[in-house]
């Protein structure tokens, strides 16, 4: 079974002033379409100078202390689109994805959702033109919201493990906090599958042929699996019980190309890149069999969720937005899947 990846895979950023939201530096300031019942989409700590060392230090060293592990480092992605592409305004753009285990063994037993952003990313980037470093996340707030997590234990017990990252993150960038705003979520927030499975089969044969269709399928539509993280297997590892579950996984996906001309700007008369939104990549991909289940179950967060909560106006970008939600589902139906 193939589990080795690699990945080439934000600037307009939106400030609350006074109700309303506008642009950075970036582009020139405009209002939002709505004033009013703004929410706070994104923390990012902007911070002076170059902070690329400070972070990666944080990221490998520090984000221990917050318990929070990290999962799949792709380091300098801007460098790639400068090789493949030919430029980018870009100094660094990096994504580094973590999650809490402990804390998200209890959420995940009560509500197999959460695994849409279990990993998610602490993002760093940072725009040749500017000198400053944005570091940031969703805020675990839309998060569960888009996944739609109802039980309030569970929204509890996923706000409560952000303090104390942010805490570290504050140490370590400094720097003034800000909020991308939004005034409302995407329509469709989730994909969901089911793919039946034949229990007769060896559970362990029925999943690794499952696995190696999935990843053919999405690399030869280009896509790069970006991480996998065994969530059965890792508690299994400490001794924790998770006995809902037969099988628990994700899927960290990311498609070069598309995410290249969401976050990058490689041409001054090109539209502005919007590495802001890399605080979305990769897709976490949940997969899970219920204890004795007879399906697969699968859910992502759509794309469109970028749109709504990044603000994307760019016509372009939004159509390629759809138009990788789309692909998505068609691999996903080509490979069993009816989704509910």
């Amino acid at each position: 079974m193939r589990r080795m990846f690699t990945m080439f895979s934000l600037t307009v950023l939106t400030f609350s002033m006074a109700g309303c939201s506008f642009s950075n530096a970036a582009v020139k300031p405009e209002l939002s379409e709505s004033c009013l019942e703004l929410r706070d989409g994104v923390r990012f700590n902007v911070a002076s100078g170059n902070k690329e060392e400070a972070y990666y230090d944080m990221m490998k060293n520090k984000i221990s202390q917050a318990g929070f592990k990290l999962s799949d480092p792709h380091e300098r992605i801007n460098d790639a689109y400068a090789g493949k592409y030919g430029g980018t305004n870009l100094d660094n753009l990096g994504f580094f994805s973590i999650t809490d285990d402990k804390a998200l063994r209890p959420l995940l037993l009560k509500d197999p959702s959460i695994g849409g952003f279990s990993p998610f990313n602490e993002v760093i980037y940072k725009l040749k033109d500017e000198d400053r470093t944005y570091v940031g996340h969703v805020d675990p707030e839309v998060m569960l919201d888009i996944v739609g997590a109802k039980d309030k234990e569970v929204r509890k017990g996923f706000k409560a493990m952000f303090p104390k990252l942010d805490e570290v993150v504050q140490k370590s960038i400094g720097g003034e906090v800000k909020y991308q705003k939004f005034s409302q979520l995407a329509k469709k927030r989730m994909i969901r599958f089911e793919v039946p499975i034949d229990r007769q089969k060896e559970l362990a044969d029925i999943i690794e042929a499952f696995q190696d269709r999935f990843e053919t399928a999405f690399e030869d539509h280009e896509f790069i699996i970006a991480g996998y993280k065994d969530f059965k297997e890792i508690y299994n590892d400490l001794d924790l019980p998770f006995d809902r579950y037969d099988a628990y996984f994700v899927y960290s996906l990311c498609h070069f190309s598309f995410s290249e001309s969401i976050f990058n700007r490689n041409d001054k008369a090109t539209a502005d890149g919007r590495p802001d939104a890399g605080v979305f990549a990769p897709c976490s991909m949940y997969m899970y069999i219920e204890k004795g289940g007879d399906k697969l179950e699968i859910g992502m967060p759509t794309l469109e969720n970028w749109i709504a909560v990044m603000g994307i106006k760019d016509p372009k970008k939004q159509k390629a937005i759809e138009d990788l939600d789309k692909e998505i589902v068609e691999i996903m139906k080509n490979l069993g899947g009816n989704e509910i």
